[in-house]
C-alpha cells in the first residue's frame, strides 16, 4: 500500500512491493546466501541481521514491455538499480523517493535488482551513528508504471484566499518527454470536480513545467484540524480526444500565516499540542505498515494532540495521507540531526541536504497537513559556517514553496546566530531532566535573548520531555522511573502552556526508539531513547494519562 487512494485511473500501474523478494547479503556469515524477505522492510529486522552494516542485493521480476517508470519511495542509505543486469540509476537519501525510466523493453519477464548499502561512509553525509537507528533496506514501497513518450510527473496546487473570500489556486504541472523531439498534447486539470485548465502544450525533450495563475475554485470548505476536508486533483494528457495519461492527488484549502507572535491557520491562532515521532517499531524498524501507522495516529489523537513533528527526516507518504484525513498538523523536516561544524564541512553535506529538500517538497507539496518546513535539527547554528548553511537551505525552501513558514529546532542557548532567518523560532529544552531550571525561566530567557536582537516571531518549544523505562515504578521517583517522567512532564507542560508567548510544544517523544549501538547505546538504557509516552511496543507509561489530561483541557486555538 503506497497511498490511501488511487493515484491513476488511466495510467497502468502496479505495486512491486507487498510481496517477497530475494535478499542476498554481500558480507558477514550469511554472505552469498539468498533468502526470501518482504519488501518493504528493514534488513536489521531479519533474524541474524540486527546490526548488519554493508552491501546487500534485493531482487525480483516483473512483466512489462515498452516504456516503464519505476518509483522507489525510500531505500536506505544508498541504492543502485539494475534492470536485466544493466545499471539504470543510483540514489542516496534514505527517506526520499526517486524514480527511473526505462524505454523500449521487449515483451516478457524482466529482472529488477537493487543493491543497497547501509554502511556509514563519509560520502553518506546525513547517515551516521545517531540517537535513533539508521535502518537499511528497501524500507518503503516500490511501484511500476507503464508510460508513453509523454507523461505527468507531478502537480502542485497552492491555494490562495482573496480579500473577497473567493478561493483561487496557482497550479504548476510537470511533464516529461522521453523522446528527442518536441511533443504535443492537451493538458487538462480539474480540482474539486471543477475543470480549471485545458491547454495545448508542446513539451521539449526532458522535463518541463507549466504554471497557471489565479484559477478560481468555488464552493469549497476550508481544511482545518476540526474539519479536514480534502478535494481531488486530476491532471490528464490527451491526443485526438483520447486521454493517454493521468495523475491524481489531493489537497485541502487552507492558509498558514505568521502574524506577530502567532501562527495562524485560516486566520485563527493555533495552539500546538504535539509529539516528535520517529518511524520506528521493534517488529518493522522504520518500515511501518499502514496498520501500524494508523495505530500510532489513533494513540496521538487519544492523547488529545493535534500535531506531529517528523523528527528527523521526511516521512512515508502514507503517514502524511492519514494526517491529511485526520486533521493532524505536521512539521516536516529534512534529514539532518545534530551535525557539528566539522560534519557540515563534509563536501557532500550541502548538496545532499539540498537534494533531500527538493525531493521532500516536490513529493509532499500538496499535503495540507504540512504547515512547517523544518531543517537542521540541533546543528551548528552558533557558527558562521552554520549560518551560511541555514541561510542557503531556507532560501532554497522559499524558492520552492512560499505558502508555508520555515523553522529549525535549536539548542544553542545564548549562542545561536541564526534566529533572524526562520519565520518561527523553535527551541529544544528539557527542564527538570537535564537541569533544574524551570520551563518558565527558560522561555523568559529565550524571549529576552530574541528581544535584544529585535526578533519578535512565534516561539515553539520543539522538544521537551523526560525518560522512563517501561514498567519501572519507583515511589522514590528515581531517574528512569515512570513516576519521575510523569511528574516532570506534568510540570513542563503546565509551565509552558502558562506562557502565552509560546505557540505550543512538541513532546520528545511519542514512542521509545532504538538508537545506534556506537556511542549512543552507552547513554541510553536498553539501547533505546526512552523518552516515549509509550514504549517501543506502544504500551503506555504513567505519563500517558498525565499528558492526556493536560492536552484535552486545551483548545486547538488560542
Amino acid at each position: 500500500m503506497l497511498r490511501t487512494f488511487d493515484t491513476h485511473k488511466i495510467r497502468k500501474t502496479r505495486e512491486l512491493s507487498g510481496r517477497l523478494w530475494d535478499f542476498t547479503p554481500a558480507e558477514g556469515e550469511y554472505a552469498g546466501k539468498t533468502q526470501k524477505v518482504m519488501v518493504p522492510s528493514c534488513l536489521e529486522t531479519y533474524p541474524g541481521f540486527g546490526n548488519y552494516r554493508g552491501l546487500a542485493d534485493y531482487e525480483t521480476t516483473f512483466e512489462a514491455q515498452g516504456n516503464v517508470r519505476l518509483e522507489f519511495k525510500g531505500v536506505s542509505h544508498f541504492a543502485r538499480v539494475f534492470i536485466d543486469g544493466r545499471e539504470t540509476a543510483s540514489h542516496y537519501g534514505s527517506y526520499t523517493p526517486f524514480s527511473v525510466c526505462v524505454t523500449g523493453l521487449a515483451a516478457g519477464t524482466h529482472t529488477l535488482k537493487v543493491t543497497v548499502d547501509n554502511a556509514f561512509r563519509d560520502e553518506y553525509s546525513l547517515d551516521f551513528p545517531n540517537d535513533y537507528m539508521s535502518y537499511g533496506g528497501i524500507s518503503r514501497g516500490v511501484c511500476l508504471d507503464e508510460i508513453g513518450e509523454l507523461f505527468l510527473q507531478w502537480v502542485h496546487i497552492t491555494p490562495l484566499k482573496e480579500e473577497s473570500g473567493v478561493w483561487t489556486v496557482r497550479a504548476e504541472v510537470s511533464v516529461r518527454n522521453l523522446t528527442e523531439r518536441a511533443g504535443c498534447a492537451l493538458l487538462s486539470l480539474s480540482l474539486a470536480g471543477q475543470e480549471l485548465i485545458s491547454s495545448q502544450i508542446s513539451p521539449a525533450p526532458g522535463e518541463q513545467s507549466y504554471t497557471f495563475e489565479n484559477l478560481t475554485v468555488t464552493g469549497v470548505t476550508p481544511w482545518s484540524m476540526d474539519s479536514p476536508v480534502l478535494y481531488p486533483i486530476q491532471a490528464r494528457l490527451s491526443q485526438d480526444g483520447q486521454v493517454f495519461d493521468d495523475l491524481i492527488d489531493r489537497t485541502g484549502f487552507r492558509l498558514v500565516q505568521v502574524q506577530d507572535n502567532r501562527i495562524l491557520l485560516n486566520g485563527r491562532p493555533v495552539r500546538i499540542k504535539g509529539f516528535c515521532r520517529h518511524e520506528d517499531h521493534p517488529h518493522f524498524g522504520c518500515a511501518l505498515p499502514a496498520e501500524a501507522i494508523a495505530r500510532d495516529l489513533q494513540l496521538v489523537r487519544d492523547l488529545g494532540a493535534n500535531s506531529i513533528r517528523t523528527s528527523h527526516y521526511p516521512n512515508d507518504e502514507l503517514f502524511l495521507d492519514m494526517c491529511d484525513e485526520m486533521g493532524i498538523l505536521v512539521w516536516e523536516e529534512n534529514h539532518a540531526r545534530g551535525l557539528s561544524e566539522e560534519q557540515m564541512r563534509n563536501p557532500f553535506f550541502e548538496p545532499q541536504c539540498e537534494e533531500v529538500i527538493r525531493a521532500m517538497i516536490t513529493a509532499h507539496y500538496n499535503h495540507p497537513s504540512i504547515y512547517i518546513w523544518g531543517i537542521l535539527n540541533e546543528c551548528a547554528s552558533d557558527t558562521a559556517l552554520g549560518r551560511e548553511c541555514y541561510q542557503a537551505q531556507f532560501s532554497l525552501i522559499r524558492s520552492l514553496d512560499l505558502s508555508r513558514p520555515v523553522s529549525y529546532a535549536s539548542c544553542k542557548y545564548n549562542a545561536d546566530i541564526c534566529q533572524d532567518l526562520p519565520d518561527i523560532c523553535s527551541w529544544n529544552m528539557y527542564p527538570y531532566w537535564y537541569d533544574d531550571e524551570t520551563a518558565v525561566k527558560k522561555i523568559e530567557d529565550l524571549d529576552a535573548f530574541l528581544g535584544k536582537q529585535g526578533i519578535h516571531k512565534p516561539l515553539i518549544v520543539s522538544e521537551v520531555g523526560a525518560g522512563a523505562i517501561y514498567a519501572f515504578r519507583d515511589t522514590a521517583k528515581d531517574v528512569w522511573s515512570e513516576d519521575l517522567q510523569a511528574e516532570i512532564l506534568g510540570k513542563q507542560l503546565t509551565e509552558i502552556f502558562s506562557k502565552e508567548r509560546c505557540s505550543g510544544l512538541y513532546i520528545w517523544q511519542f514512542c521509545d526508539v532504538r538508537v545506534s549501538r556506537i556511542w549512543w547505546a552507552m547513554r541510553r538504557p536498553k539501547s533505546r531513547n526512552n523518552k516515549g509516552l509509550v514504549d517501543e511496543y506502544r504500551r503506555p507509561k504513567l505519563a500517558y494519562d498525565v499528558v492526556k489530561g493536560i492536552f484535552e483541557k486545551l483548545e486547538n486555538y488560542w
